[in-house]
């Protein structure tokens, strides 16, 4: 594979916390207007994260070419060292002084019930980092990342005539529905999951089956229920791969698109894509965290053909 593919998104440190107990069990409804809890938590890990990271490591382990576009804080220094270490490319990423790199804080009950502190930090100032000052760039995306700068990378894509997937995630609620429009026609795909699906069409007044004749090809995930491909007129219908186990959807849909960037750089047709999107997906599940599964081409290619019959590659 020799198209460098700009990933535009955020990264992030991700603190985990388990809580050995029942939120419900130390929040009193009636007494919320006074709300003063404290928590002791008994497990806690630090994993990678952030949409560009997730998306640029598998599709690393694909044999892919990934050039990530993010900011980092003053934090950032280990994130950077990753990267080089893995050997993904980050030409695009920025160190924004006197900032924190992106960074959650998610505690979980043991009734899998979730409280996330979330501060953008770095990536507020996305923006300052340009597709244009970017070399030979042969695909992107615009992955959840500040808003100014999915705005300007969108933008960017389109002034310069790069084929790109526009994934909105769980940036969608930032835009109008006539900002949305705007992207998803400067866009060459659109990827959402199926909630994402239905909060477009609510913002935007437009169906899917209209939103996907604006684009070269629709693709909206369903968890367990697989994928679809809204592409030609048509509608493909990708299995879910059964995983090894069910242990952590985090960074689940950054695999998925891994493998839709991989199938569209190599010129695959959009049953193949979809699968190893699919495959992909599965094998991020079961693991903790959305780095710490390993992506090994020959692996891939031994499980797409147990599991389908044909070879990816």
């Amino acid at each position: 594979m020799t198209r460098r593919t700009l990933v535009c998104g955020s990264l992030a440190y991700d603190t985990i916390m388990v809580f050995p107990d029942r939120f419900g069990r130390h929040i009193l409804p009636a007494e919320t207007h006074m709300l003063s809890v404290s928590f002791q938590i008994a497990e806690m890990r630090r994993e990678w994260g952030g949409c560009a990271g997730n998306i640029a490591y598998n599709l690393l382990g694909l044999g892919g070419a990934p050039v990530v576009m993010a900011t980092l804080g003053d934090d950032g220094a280990p994130y950077r060292e990753r990267l080089a270490t893995l050997g993904i490319a980050g030409d695009g990423v920025r160190t924004v002084a006197g900032t924190y790199t992106a960074q959650a804080f998610i505690i979980t009950d043991l009734d899998d019930n979730q409280i996330t502190a979330f501060h953008p930090g770095a990536m507020n100032r996305s923006h300052e980092n340009q597709v244009a000052d970017m070399a030979d760039i042969g695909l992107g995306i615009v992955a959840p990342d500040g808003r100014d700068g999915m705005l300007s990378h969108v933008a960017g894509f389109a002034n310069a005539g790069i084929p790109f997937v526009f994934d909105p995630g769980q940036g969608l609620p930032l835009f109008s529905g006539d900002e949305l429009m705007q992207m998803i026609d400067a866009a060459t795909y659109l990827a959402v999951n199926d909630y994402e699906g239905r909060l477009l069409t609510e913002r935007t007044g437009i169906s899917l089956d209209a939103l996907a004749r604006r684009v070269d090809a629709l693709v909206v995930t369903l968890g367990g229920d697989g994928s679809q491909i809204h592409v030609d007129g048509r509608v493909l219908a990708i299995p879910a791969v059964k995983p090894a186990g069910l242990v952590d959807p985090t960074g689940c849909g950054d695999a998925y698109r891994a493998g839709l960037l991989y199938g569209i750089a190599t010129g695959a047709d959009w049953t193949t894509t979809g699968r190893l999107a699919s495959l992909l997906g599965s094998l991020k599940i079961a693991s903790r965290g959305g780095q710490n599964h390993a992506v090994n081409r020959d692996q891939v290619g031994s499980l797409y053909y147990e599991t389908f019959g044909s070879h990816p590659w």
